[in-house]
């Protein structure tokens, strides 16, 4: 399937094509557009849309978009959940300060945005640090913490 976002990633927009990539559609394409392009190219390529604003895939309820993708697909993995709260913390900024590694993610997040810019190359790239976060968060939640 085709899945459709604002260009210029970031936390979300990282974390959400991983979460889609390893849990939902292992055959993923991902498009990356300006934010005004969004709606119109999402219905002309059939893309699903995610974090972007008005779609049931972004920031609803207070969710961030990888909440709202744990939510719409019934991705309850602990690991997954306990990683749901770093990505909301480092992705929204009033939130920066509930979760003690957001910071951390953020700054990773500007860094590799900083390295390269292309969407794609980003991604291909960052995708190891939500690889590694994973298996963190997998070894919390078996440790109960």
């Amino acid at each position: 399937m085709k899945w459709i976002t604002r260009s210029h990633v970031h936390v979300d927009r990282v974390a959400c094509p991983w979460l889609i990539s390893r849990f939902v559609d292992n055959q993923a394409e991902f498009l990356f557009v300006p934010k005004s392009q969004v709606d119109p190219v999402a219905a002309e390529s059939g893309a699903i849309p995610f974090d972007s604003p008005g779609v049931e895939l972004g920031h609803v309820d207070g969710r961030c978009s990888f909440e709202s993708i744990l939510v719409k697909y019934g991705l309850t993995d602990a690991a997954l959940q306990r990683m749901a709260t770093i990505v909301h913390a480092a992705d929204i900024a009033a939130d920066i300060d509930t979760d003690p590694i957001a910071r951390g993610l953020e700054a990773i997040a500007t860094g590799f945005g900083l390295r390269y810019p292309n969407d794609e190359e980003n991604l291909a790239h960052q995708f190891a640090v939500y690889d590694a976060l994973y298996a963190w968060c997998r070894l919390q939640a078996a440790q109960g913490d």
